[in-house]
C-alpha cells in the first residue's frame, strides 16, 4: 500500500486524555491545520459532543466528501467493534460506549478506531521512518517497532505493511513488560515522565518542587537553576530503562525502531545510556542482542548503518554467485514527524486497508 497516491479523504483524530486533535488526510498529507480541543474525558456527554463537533469542523473545511472516519484512542478497548471501555485517562467511557456506531449514525460513513500506539507505528511504517530508511538502504526492511515516550510508555508493531493488533487488540502493551533494571516494577515505571520527575526529586532532594521533564532538561543543560548533575542522571536512568525495554522488543520482533513523543527532544541526554544497554552484555558475558544496533540520528552511525556490507559468494558445485549480507543490522531513530501526525497517517492507512478488504 502506498498512501501517498490515494485520493480518498479520511477524517482523523488523535484522542488523548487531555486534548483531542482533529484533521483530515488525503494522499498521505494533512489537509488542514490541526483542530485541537480539550477532551473533557470525565464528562461523557460533553466529550461525545466535542468529538462530533470536531469532525464537523474538519468536514466544513473540505472540498470533497470523506470516505471514512479513523482515529486513535489510548489504551485497551474493543477496537474491532468500535467500543471504548474502561480507560484510566478518559473515565467517562467506563462501562463501554459504542463510539463507532454513534459516529456512523451521525456521519453515515464507516468508522474505524484503533490503539494510539498501534496507529503511531503504522503511520511511521507507511509514511514515516521506514520508507525513509528503505529509500537509502541496500537492504529493505519490513518490520517496525514504534514506541512513544510521554505520560505513559506505548508501542506498536508492524510487519510487512500489516499492523499486528492481537486477538484482543493489545498486542504490544510494552508498558507492562518486565523491567530487569528495577525487577519490582513494570517497564513504564522507568520509561515515563513521572520516572524522570521522581528520579530528579530523589537525587536532588527538591521534593517540594513540581518540575516537569522539560524543566529538568533545561536544568541539565544549565539553562535554568537547579541540580544539573541530578537532572542529567535522571535522564540517564530513563535511558537505561528505555534500552532495557527496547532490547526485549528487538529480540522478540527484529525490526527498525522509531521513538516518538515529547521526551524525544531530550534524546541527547538519554539515548547514549539506552545504546550502552543495547550494546552491553549480561553478567555471563553474552551480548544483550544478536544485532548490530545503530542510532541513526547520529551522522556517523547513520553512515555506518547505510554502508553496504554485502559480499559475493559462490553457490557450491556451481559457477553461480549470489550476494550475502553478513551483518544483522537494526536502526533506531527518533521520529521526524510529530506524534499526532504519525498517528493520523496510521489512522488513514488503517482506514484504507479496511475499506479495501
Amino acid at each position: 500500500m502506498n498512501i501517498n497516491y490515494d485520493n480518498r479523504i479520511v477524517l482523523t483524530l488523535d484522542a488523548g486524555g487531555t486534548n483531542f486533535v482533529f484533521n483530515a488526510i488525503q494522499g498521505g498529507k494533512l489537509l488542514i491545520d490541526p483542530i485541537t480541543s480539550p477532551s473533557y474525558g470525565d464528562q461523557l456527554e460533553k466529550c461525545l459532543h466535542t468529538i462530533i463537533d470536531g469532525f464537523n469542523k474538519v468536514k466544513s473545511q473540505l472540498n470533497e466528501e470523506p470516505v471514512a472516519i479513523s482515529f486513535a484512542f489510548p489504551g485497551p478497548a474493543d477496537y474491532p467493534n468500535g467500543i471504548i471501555g474502561d480507560l484510566g485517562n478518559l473515565p467517562g467511557f467506563r462501562g463501554g460506549i459504542a463510539l463507532a456506531d454513534m459516529l456512523n449514525e451521525q456521519f453515515n460513513i464507516p468508522v474505524f478506531i484503533q490503539n494510539d500506539g498501534d496507529l503511531y507505528a503504522y503511520g511511521e511504517a507507511l509514511g514515516g521512518i521506514l520508507p525513509e530508511i528503505n529509500n537509502k538502504s541496500e537492504k529493505q526492511y519490513k518490520n517496525l517497532i514504534g514506541v512513544t515516550l510521554g505520560t505513559g510508555f506505548g508501542a506498536g508493531l508492524v510487519h510487512d505493511g500489516t499492523l499486528i493488533t492481537g486477538d484482543n487488540s493489545i498486542a504490544s502493551e510494552v508498558w507492562l513488560i518486565a523491567n530487569s533494571i528495577s525487577p519490582d516494577k513494570n517497564a513504564e515505571e522507568g520509561v515515563s515522565t513521572r520516572a524522570i520527575i521522581n528520579t530528579y526529586k530523589n537525587l536532588s532532594g527538591e521534593k517540594e518542587k513540581d518540575h516537569m521533564p522539560v524543566d529538568i532538561y533545561k536544568i541539565a543543560l544549565g539553562k535554568v537553576e537547579g541540580d544539573s548533575e541530578a537532572a542529567k542522571n535522571a535522564f540517564k536512568e530513563f535511558g537505561r530503562h528505555l534500552g532495557d525495554s527496547l532490547a526485549t522488543l528487538i529480540t522478540l520482533f527484529d525490526g527498525i525502531v522509531v521513538i516518538g513523543g515529547g521526551i524525544t527532544g531530550a534524546s541527547e541526554l538519554f539515548m547514549p545510556e539506552a545504546m550502552n544497554i543495547l550494546r552491553g552484555k549480561f553478567d555471563c558475558g553474552q551480548s544483550r542482542l544478536v544485532h548490530d544496533v545503530y542510532f541513526i540520528d547520529n551522522k556517523d552511525e547513520a553512515a555506518e548503518f547505510f554502508k553496504s556490507t554485502s559480499v559475493t559468494i559462490k553457490v557450491p558445485f556451481s559457477e553461480k554467485t549470489i550476494p550475502y549480507n553478513k551483518e544483522q543490522k537494526i536502526a533506531i531513530a527518533t521520529s521526524k514527524i510529530d506524534a499526532s501526525e504519525a498517528i493520523a497517517l496510521g489512522a488513514y492507512a488503517y482506514a484504507l486497508k479496511m475499506l479495501d478488504k
